[in-house]
């Protein structure tokens, strides 16, 4: 769908300069959180289109395609900043080796949450990483979770399970909330899952709608209708709302805000979805953008902060850092995915047969 791959290019441009300049876009870090909706919506609908197809859902395939996804150009990145903690003496790379070590077995996330004071330096040079933490954790449990809903329980069922999931996280920030546990809500796997869930329960949704269900055809006009203003509460949550500072920590965003910014996201997704003749959709499938988020975005996401800190410490600085970093990133971005990305998913494409349907008759959605 190029409109999401597209979301997913402006997505990762925000993150890039939000770490080099976060004082105009002190909220930047808000286009993670779009990020956890719509890698949980892309992945459940993977799921359950499988499952309708087929009647099951291959775990050990499932498995190997997310690791080939992702690991390999993480251990490659991880590779690299330790070599080069040995070959130059900057500040930048000090420690990189743990860092390193921790960002391959991702649990950055995890480390993360259990400081409550300021960050240590034990993550400096691959802290970005925490993230991509929250995602795999995601992706260990979540098939396990959702094949069991939708072996024992019905379509309207699972969709109230699911639903309820996305409760629960919220609930238990409530719980937790204190600002010395900032940082555990902000890292962990269990205090963000909402954000995953929300996207998750839009991929059930749009399963459960038969084309010609005028309750698709409500989701899609409001949807549409809602598209912009979504878009606008979040570059105003981008530009006005700084969610990492430490002296801004705010209880309501803490407990509530993640769940909200879920829902925008969602919202977003929806209609780019949806609606691919609208406007949105069409500024975010523009071929250039298309392409770089289907191909370079994860790769951008993973290089762009040793990239920034690298050539800090080398002495870039001031207006020259933004350029050169996003410059330099897409250069790495790209040598992964010729080099190590796309020849280990062309290889596994030509490995794995695509799975048969089972020959028993499919069971229409509960009402």
């Amino acid at each position: 769908m190029a409109g999401l791959d597209g979301l997913r290019t402006v997505a990762v441009m925000l993150v890039i300069v939000y770490h080099v300049e976060p004082d105009p876009l002190p909220g930047g870090s808000v286009a993670v959180d779009v990020f956890f909706t719509l890698s949980g919506f892309v992945i459940t609908r993977l799921l359950v289109a499988e499952y309708a197809r087929t009647g099951r859902i291959g775990l050990g395939s499932f498995y190997r395609r997310r690791w080939l996804r992702l690991v390999p150009a993480m251990l490659v990145m991880c590779a690299v900043i330790a070599l080069l903690s040995v070959a130059l003496p900057l500040p930048l790379l000090d420690g990189a080796w743990v860092a390193a070590g921790l960002a391959a077995a991702s649990v950055v996330n995890l480390v993360r949450a259990g400081e409550s004071g300021p960050y240590t330096d034990i993550t400096a040079p691959l802290s970005h990483t925490w993230s991509l933490g929250v995602e795999e954790q995601f992706y260990l449990a979540w098939p396990l979770l959702l094949l069991v809903l939708l072996r024992q329980a019905t379509a309207r069922s699972v969709l109230g399970w699911v639903a309820a999931l996305c409760v629960l996280p919220v609930l238990w920030r409530t719980v937790l909330w204190d600002p010395t546990a900032a940082h555990r809500i902000y890292n962990g796997p269990d205090t963000r899952a909402d954000q995953l869930l929300v996207g998750a329960l839009l991929a059930v949704v749009l399963a459960r709608l038969r084309a010609d269900d005028p309750r698709l055809a409500l989701l899609r006009r409001w949807a549409g209708r809602l598209c912009w203003p979504a878009l606008a509460l979040l570059g105003l949550i981008a530009w006005q709302v700084p969610i990492t500072e430490e002296s801004r920590w705010n209880p309501v965003w803490y407990t509530v805000g993640f769940l909200a910014v879920a829902v925008l996201s969602a919202t977003v997704v929806a209609a780019l979805d949806l609606c691919p003749r609208s406007w949105p959709s069409r500024l975010l499938s523009v071929s250039a953008l298309a392409w770089v988020g289907r191909n370079l975005s994860y790769g951008m996401y993973l290089w762009h902060y040793p990239v920034i800190r690298l050539l800090s410490d080398l002495g870039v600085d001031g207006g020259r850092l933004l350029p050169a970093g996003i410059v330099v990133t897409v250069a790495a971005a790209l040598a992964s995915y010729l080099l190590v990305e796309r020849p280990l998913l062309r290889r596994d494409r030509f490995r794995v047969r695509p799975l048969e349907p089972v020959a028993t008759p499919a069971r229409a959605p509960a009402a």
